[in-house]
Parts: structure tokens; C-alpha cells; sequence
């Protein structure tokens, strides 16, 4: 018993810890037993995410199956699981399907890293300056609702029908959700980190990279998972100009040409791209964290 310990206090932390040892005797607790459980439960929690997130897809798959090989719905209008898998074995036979993977992820992955570069500039400037937020944001506004397609025409106007108007098209797209998520974020951080960052002499570049941007890493990372959905999703615009590769001229030359296997085989492609890209985030995001965090 410690000098401070009055001995109403200490009899009251033995009859607790008497009382604890008499409920874990009575239910069969131990320490032994919890460290079995921890260690139970981190083996779970490292299958069950895969497990799990594996599921929905899974029981799609079956009711697509049994829908195709049990209804009455022609192959036609929905192709049967196996004429998918088919048709990505001829397109993979003649190359076709690893180059059209190739070349949209090229694609994708360039009009990414773009709009994302420009996006952390131009929302870094939004969210810390009031003029420039002033001046800024009721144009960028404006741009962010219009849709892709309406750059198409624009784009073959000015940059021609090659590679350049693809990848502009796709930065597009993604420029807009990292501008914004950054921009708000950065209106929010803690003002007395910015007062520290001030009074140790960093300067308003100096003050971003080491106190505000890392302030804001999961609005950051929120807008880059955004950036590169958008990005995926602006492929498909990109590709209407004058494309003869990629997957969305994959899916658009399905279409007129009546292969609906091959639309199902293209979309699914897409899925697993964008997921798998995805996943890239999730690893910057770790990194980001172990960096700032």
C-alpha cells in the first residue's frame, strides 16, 4: 500500500479486484482466454473483409447464371456468364483485350496524375485565399456542371483527333473532385496549427506542405478516390473521338455491332480496373499516413 492510499481506498481495490477474479473464475475468463480472443479476432478481421467484399459479387454471378440458364431470356439481350468468358477468350487470343486494357489504363492513369496536379494547385489556392476564392469560384462553378460530352466537339475543334484531346478530356474530369474536396477542406483547419506553423518561420509555401495539406489528408484522399472514378468514367467520352483501341471503344463498337457479350465483358473489365486502381489509393493513403499521420 502506498504512502497516498487511504485504507478505506485500498480496501475498496481489493474487494474489486476480488470481485473481478470471482466473476472471471465464475464465467471462465482469464487472461489467457482474452489473448485468445484478440488474437481470434485479428485473424478475422484479416479474412473477413475479403470474404465479405467478396459476396455480393458472387451471388451476382450465381443469379446471372441461373436467370441465363434457366429463364426464358434469349442470348441476344443477355448473354449467359460462360459467353462472356468466351468472348474475353477470343479478344484475349488475338491481343485485342490486353491492348485495349493497356491503352485506356495509359490513358486513365495520365489524366489522372494531371487533373489531380492541377486540382491540389488550383484548390490550395481556393481554400487560402479569399480572393482568389472570390475570383475563382463561381467560374469553376459554372464548368464543373457541364458534362463531358460537351467538351468532345470542342476538343476536336481545337486539339485535333489524336492522343492529346483524350488525355485533356480526362483531366477534365478529374481536376474537379480534388479542386473542391481540397478547397473546402483547407477553409477548416485548425487555426491555432497554422499560428504554430507561422511563429516556428514557415512561409505560406513551407505552411502548406507541412501544416495544411497534411492537415487534410483524408479530404484529400477522399477527393483523389473521387478523381479517379471520374476519371474512368470520362474514358468512355474519350474514346468517342476518332478512337480505334481502348475499352470504351470496346463498348461502343459492341454496341452498333450487336455483341452484347462483349458490352457485359467490357463493363466488367472496367469494374475490376477501377477497383484495382482504387487500391492504389487505399496504399498512397497508408503512405500518406505514415508520412503526416
Amino acid at each position: 500500500m502506498s504512502k497516498d492510499t487511504t485504507p478505506e481506498v485500498a480496501v475498496s481495490q481489493a474487494g474489486t479486484a476480488a470481485s473481478a477474479y470471482q466473476f472471471s473464475s465464475t464465467f471462465g475468463f482469464s487472461a489467457a482466454g482474452a489473448g485468445l480472443i484478440r488474437r481470434r479476432g485479428r485473424r478475422e478481421s484479416r479474412w473477413w473483409p475479403i470474404v465479405g467484399g467478396a459476396l455480393l459479387p458472387l451471388l451476382a454471378l450465381i443469379v446471372w447464371w441461373a436467370v441465363t440458364e434457366f429463364g426464358d431470356i434469349p442470348a441476344y439481350r443477355l448473354p449467359s456468364p460462360a459467353d462472356v468468358v468466351n468472348a474475353a477468350v477470343d479478344l484475349a487470343a488475338s491481343g485485342q483485350l490486353w491492348r485495349d486494357i493497356a491503352i485506356s489504363t495509359q490513358r486513365v492513369l495520365q489524366g489522372f496524375a494531371l487533373g489531380s496536379i492541377i486540382g491540389i494547385v488550383i484548390g490550395s489556392l481556393i481554400g487560402l485565399s479569399r480572393n482568389a476564392s472570390i475570383l475563382l469560384s463561381p467560374t469553376i462553378g459554372a464548368l464543373r456542371a457541364v458534362p463531358s460530352l460537351a467538351w468532345v466537339p470542342l476538343l476536336v475543334l481545337y486539339v485535333g483527333i489524336g492522343e492529346p484531346p483524350k488525355v485533356i478530356l480526362i483531366t477534365i474530369g478529374a481536376a474537379f473532385p480534388v479542386l473542391t474536396t481540397l478547397s473546402i477542406a483547407l477553409r477548416h483547419v485548425d487555426p491555432h496549427l497554422v499560428e504554430l506553423g507561422r511563429a516556428y518561420g514557415l512561409r505560406p509555401l513551407g505552411l502548406l506542405t507541412a501544416v495544411q495539406l497534411p492537415a487534410v489528408i483524408p479530404a484529400l484522399v477522399s477527393g483523389l478516390r473521387l478523381a479517379l472514378a471520374q476519371s474512368w468514367l470520362f474514358l468512355v467520352a474519350a474514346e468517342l473521338l476518332s478512337s480505334s483501341m481502348g475499352l470504351g471503344f470496346l463498348l461502343i463498337d459492341s454496341g452498333n455491332n450487336g455483341r452484347v457479350d462483349r458490352i457485359f465483358l467490357a463493363i466488367i473489365v472496367l469494374a475490376i480496373l477501377g477497383k484495382a486502381t482504387d487500391a492504389l489509393i487505399g496504399l498512397l493513403e497508408r503512405w500518406l499516413n505514415r508520412r503526416w499521420g
